[in-house]
């Protein structure tokens, strides 16, 4: 019998593994450029993101307002927005393909003109740090740790790129849902989607784990610090105990080489706890 701690996910064996960028292409300001040996005790993890069905589920028991419905806003990417004009309060100075936009929530994820009713198997995005926290609490887990996601994402290949391999198309195919085209104008869509794809779209690594990279940011329960490997603990690492902000894993559907070369394994990036956007959103561990 599963308990309810672990249902849904897969059992990640403990071991050792060096943790960070191979290979030299990350960006300075993230940190990931120590590579550092790491050992884990094993864990379980969601074998896909949580679903709109499974927050849906969620929100239902609990009656849970996400900080996005709190806020009464999030960012939308431009060319996916649905709603008037009207809605669109801001846009980013410096990333103009960002719009703040009213009522653009988990359940409204492209602004007031969009729905999930037919994307139950779609990640939830709009969702938060806090709000991530929420659900896991809720649902017996917990986030993963920044090394148990890099560990598991890796699916058992020491020193990978990707979670196959080092080769972003094998065969030419493309085994993830990034942007492809020029970024942020035109997206040719050859990889079929223009935001996220259902959770099981492409195949699983090696540990089974589908779509760790690509599609959707992931949160994880570490706060972040581009130092924060200099000074990582060799067993079991958590984290910095300070800082604002907390580690986002894996790019998603809006990362493009030129820009953001983000969906990478190693790779890392952060957000405030109570940030959300139509590109980010969780998995859960135990």
């Amino acid at each position: 019998m599963t308990s309810r701690s672990t249902r849904g996910q897969l059992a990640i064996p403990g071991g050792r593994f060096a943790m960070g960028d191979h290979f030299g292409e990350g960006y300075a300001a993230d940190g990931e450029h120590l590579v550092h040996d790491v050992r884990l005790s094993p864990f379980h993890l969601d074998a896909t993101a949580v679903t709109n069905a499974a927050f849906a589920t969620f929100v239902k028991a609990t009656g849970y307002v996400t900080d996005a419905e709190r806020w009464g806003s999030s960012a939308v990417f431009h060319l996916a927005f649905h709603g008037d004009r009207a809605d669109v309060l801001t846009s980013v100075e410096g990333a103009g393909w960002w719009l703040g936009v009213r009522d653009a929530c988990w359940r409204r994820p492209e602004g007031p003109g969009s729905g999930v009713g037919d994307r139950a198997n779609h990640p939830v995005v709009h969702v938060s740090w806090n709000d991530a926290q929420a659900y896991a609490a809720w649902a017996g887990k917990r986030l993963p740790t920044e090394a148990e996601w890099e560990y598991a994402a890796r699916g058992g290949l020491e020193g990978a790129r990707f979670p196959w391999g080092d080769e972003l198309r094998p065969g030419g195919r493309w085994p993830l849902n990034i942007w492809q085209g020029r970024f942020p104008t035109r997206n040719t869509l050859e990889d079929g989607f223009l935001t996220t794809a259902p959770v099981k779209s492409f195949r699983p690594n090696g540990h089974g784990l589908w779509q760790m990279v690509g599609n959707v940011w992931e949160w994880c329960s570490d706060r972040f610090d581009p130092e924060a490997y200099r000074h990582a603990a060799p067993v079991d690492p958590t984290g910095p105990t300070e800082g604002h902000a907390h580690v986002m894993r894996g790019g998603s559907y809006l990362c493009h080489e030129s820009y953001c070369y983000r969906y990478r394994v190693a790779a890392r990036s952060s957000n405030t706890p109570d940030s959300s956007s139509g590109n980010l959103g969780f998995r859960c561990a135990s």
